[in-house]
Order: C-alpha cells, then structure tokens, then sequence
C-alpha cells in the first residue's frame, strides 16, 4: 500500500478516527484516495469547511465536546498558515488536534525555489504553534509519529500535534506494521508521599478552596466527592464549567475575578488547585492582577512547568488530575468533613448578586429561555458580548458541555464551526453558538458547510452595531472611537443565500417560540437586535 493509505488505516483502525476536517487541495489528492470515499466505504466522515481556520475550529469543537482528538487534512502552506489561527486557540487551551499537513518535496525542502505553496520552513512556523511539529523523512516512520502524537493527546497535557509529510511520500510504497499496536497509557499517578502530606493539610484547613480547571473534565465523579468529602467551595473555571453539576451547592463557578469570590481566595487557608494554569482570563479578566492567594497552595498538573507559572506552590503534584481527585477522593470518602463550605459558598454567591447585576440585565432572561429551551444544549461561544455573561451566568449538568474563545488565545470567528464541530462530535445533544455581528463574519462562510452537513445548530447572534467590548475599552480610556461602529450586513438575507433558515427576534419570547420551532434539520440562526431586547427585558 501507499503511506497515504497506510495513513488512513492506521487513523480508522487503531486510533479510531471517524472524522475529519480538510479541503482538498493539488498537494493531498492522494490522501482523499487513502480516504476511500469517506463515511459508508472508509470508515472515516470527510467534512469540507470554507476555510482552513474553520477547519482548525471544527476539530477543536469536536475534540471539546468528544474528549477525542480532533484531526485536520490541511495543504502546504497558505493551508497551514490558515489554520494557525485555530492551532493557537488550542494550544492555549489545551484542545487534542492532529493536523496532517503536506509540505513540498524531499528534495526541494528549504531550497527557495518558488516552488507552490513553499515556505522557507513550514515546520518550524508551526512547531511554535504545537506540542511538537514533525517532518515524515520515511514513509516507515509514519506508525511511530502518530504514536508519539496520540501519547501527547492521552498521556501529556494535549494540544495541537502537526505532522507534515512530503508530497513525494504520499505515493511511496509501505508495508503494514505486521505487530503495530497502539500503546495502551496509564494515568501518571501522584508521589505517595506528596499526596499524603496534601491529605493532612486539606485535614486540617480551616477554610479550604479548590480550584478546578479544564484538565479535570475526565473526572467528574471523584471530582464531586472530593469537594463534598472536604465541604469546600470550589472555583470551576470556563473549561471546567459542569464538572460538578447544575446548581451544586458548593459550585461558585468561573467567578475567580469577582470582588466576593476573591475575598474567599484571600481567606482560605489551604487552596487545592487541580488541572489549571490559573491563568489570566480565568482569574483576572478584569486585569488588574486582583487575585491572591495568602493560604498554602498545593497544585496538581500533568505539565511540571506548569506548576511553576503564575502562583508559586506550597506543594507541587506533577501528576494527571483525573487519578489525583481520585486518590483524594478515596482517603476522604470514610471521613468526610464540615467545615461550613456550603453556607460559604452560599454567602459568596448572595455577595456576587449577578443575577441582579445591571450589567448582567440583559443577558439573564436569555440564558433562561435557554435553559427552559434547551436544558442538555453544548453551548458553545465567541469572543463576544454573551459569552462574557455566559461564563458567569451559566450552569452545565455536566462537563463538555460549555466552551469558548474568550479564555487564552481569545481568537474571534471561533463560535459557528467550533458548534459544528461539537454537534458532529455530539449528534444526539443541541448545540448552541453564542456569536456577536462582528466576530460572525470571520467565518461566515462556515454556513455553507453547516447546511450541506445538515447539523441543526441554534446560533444565537447578538447584533450589537459592532465591536462592544472594544468600544467600551475606548470610552474608558478616553480614546475616539475608530474601527468599531462598523457597518452590518442583512443577516437574514444572508443567511437565507445560504439556504440557512434565519429568524430576528427582539425579546425572550420570540426567542423561545424561534427555538421551538427550529428545523429538524439543518442550522437556524437567530438574529437578536440588542437594542430592541435591553429595551424589552427593562419594561
């Protein structure tokens, strides 16, 4: 067989891949020959975005929602400098995504000859960009780099992976591996010792907090017990957010920047962080470096340089986060503790107030049409004006179910294929993407392929006149508004181009009659004009 063939085999059959993203293009023909005719004859669905970056953000939506990888087919160089973009969001959240990408001949690697699509070093670009980036010099190595690629996604902290092979390999004859396996990886479990002394410190703390991040969402189950056994309240950022369920009530979600939340922090004398950078966006979005901690920190990461960023450890667990909470879990299930936690945490969330925050005003009868709508929804955003009340406002039954472009990289056009992408990975749950009028038309095109996959996704569009964040950064800085009050299309005419069925609302209740009667089939964009809806919501 080829190394193109041997490609696809080695996805479908040992790594179970059953998606992929990609537009053809003259460098990978001959992988769509490998594909062997996509879902019903190879196994492995090939779905056509209108761009690479769409194609990036599908896989991120797909691998977010699914816990598996998400994998790209992408061409040598205007194919890999478009997906850049996607590859950054998922290296600042961690998100598993396999870009195999061609890259010009052997022989001509580097030389500047004007050859099409060259770049002087397509993976040195991307190696900034990825876990590692790798060059295919032997069609035989190709079973050990996407070995290497899957131990990353399942046995290291994950992010994007990106493999190039040579244009002049796709064709070249391979035998397949006769005993090739896939290696079978073990969670990395903590030291004994270290997690023993963090045991007698959680023992003995007074008021302690915990801190989960994305890294938990394999766990949910030891996660709830540990906070119950140790009856802390627990800060559950963005990735994290239904780790521990709807409404529990020691859950203060990603409320990490908020002056009553912060206050906790302060005061809590033993902090357990676990599978989070404790990073910018989610405990300092506000940016004014407000977030302490005076309390013994004891942190858990799969990443040892992650434990030595941003906050310094009392105690540091280079150790996977799911086995942590579990072991955890374990010493304190026959002695669980009351320490107050949950009339803390109750305190804590009155003292917050955001459902009678003005600014949240307007956001909080959407989300409950939502909730009332679409209970199980994937609710998945942009960098936009209801994803910011999103990730302080929303409730998940469970984790995988809420993500989105504002933490990290903070990317826009990432809400409509990221849903897609989810709702491929996911087809039995709704799936709804918060988008803004500006960050929309960076991917608008995606529609296109949203109607030809017939994926029923919801998008919400919040027409605001455009860019709100950053008119509200210019006002505040005293600086003229320039490049923001930009000029909108016909959402509606637009969509309808598509063949997309598309609604405009203004208040709660044609929200809820334009999601009720939403399309079987296919994707429904709901246009909400923010002026009409602040005006409806304050009568």
């Amino acid at each position: 067989m080829t190394c193109a063939e041997l490609l696809i085999r080695l996805l479908r059959d040992t790594y179970g891949v059953d998606t992929v993203f990609g537009i053809p293009g003259v460098h990978t023909v001959e992988l769509y020959r490998g594909l062997d005719g996509g879902e019903p004859a190879g196994g492995i669905r090939h779905v056509t975005p209108r761009h690479e970056q769409g194609a990036g953000f599908m896989a991120d939506g797909y691998a977010r929602a699914t816990g598996r990888p998400g994998v790209c087919f992408i061409i040598t160089g205007p194919g890999m400098t478009n997906i850049a973009t996607a590859m950054g969001q998922a290296l600042a959240d961690s998100v598993p995504m396999l870009v195999i990408s061609s890259v010009s001949r052997r022989d001509t690697l580097g030389r500047g000859q004007g050859r099409l699509h060259e770049l002087p070093s397509q993976q040195q670009l991307m190696a900034g960009l990825s876990r590692f980036s790798h060059t295919l010099l032997d069609p035989d190595g190709l079973p050990e780099a996407l070995a290497r690629a899957f131990a990353v996604f399942e046995g290291g902290r994950p992010g994007p992976v990106h493999i190039e092979i040579p244009i002049d390999l796709f064709e070249a004859p391979v035998a397949e591996p006769a005993s090739w396996r896939r290696t079978a990886l073990t969670s990395a479990a903590p030291d004994p010792d270290a997690l023993e002394t963090a045991g007698d410190w959680l023992a003995q703390a007074r008021r302690p907090l915990v801190l989960l991040g994305g890294g938990c969402v394999r766990a949910p189950e030891a996660a709830r017990t540990l906070v119950a056994a140790l009856d802390a309240p627990t800060v559950t950022t963005i990735n994290a957010k239904g780790l521990l369920g709807i409404d529990h009530p020691l859950d203060l979600g990603a409320n990490a920047s908020l002056p009553a939340v912060r206050e906790l922090a302060r005061d809590a004398d033993v902090v357990l962080a676990v599978g989070t950078e404790l990073g910018e966006t989610d405990y300092d979005v506000v940016f004014d470096d407000g977030f302490s901690l005076s309390g013994r920190l004891i942190r858990v990461d799969i990443d040892p340089e992650q434990l030595a960023r941003n906050q310094s450890a009392d105690l540091a667990l280079v150790a996977d986060a799911g086995a942590t909470l579990k072991a955890l879990a374990a010493r304190f299930a026959e002695s669980p503790l009351q320490r107050g936690g949950v009339d803390r945490a109750r305190s804590t969330r009155e003292a917050l107030g955001l459902s009678q925050d003005p600014a949240f005003a307007p956001y909080v009868p959407l989300f409950d049409t939502l909730r009332e709508t679409l209970p199980e929804a994937i609710l998945v955003g942009d960098s936009c004006a209801t994803t910011y009340a999103a990730n302080h406002l929303v409730a998940q039954p469970a984790p995988r179910r809420f993500f989105n472009a504002s933490t990290g990289y903070g990317t826009l056009g990432y809400g409509l294929p990221a849903a897609m992408g989810a709702s491929l990975g996911q087809p039995g749950l709704p799936v709804v993407a918060l988008v803004g009028d500006g960050g929309i038309m960076f991917t608008l095109t995606e529609l296109a392929c949203a109607v030809e996959e017939g994926l029923p996704v919801v998008i919400l569009l919040w027409h605001n006149q455009g860019y709100e964040e950053i008119r509200r950064y210019m006002d505040g800085a005293d600086v003229p508004r320039l490049g923001v009050d930009i000029q909108a299309p016909d959402f509606q005419m637009l969509a309808a181009g598509f063949g997309c069925v598309a609604r405009r609302v203004g208040d709660p209740e044609a929200l809820a009659t334009a999601i009720r009667g939403r399309p079987r089939q296919g994707p429904l964009l709901i246009e909400i004009d923010a002026a009409a809806w602040n005006a409806a919501v304050q009568e």
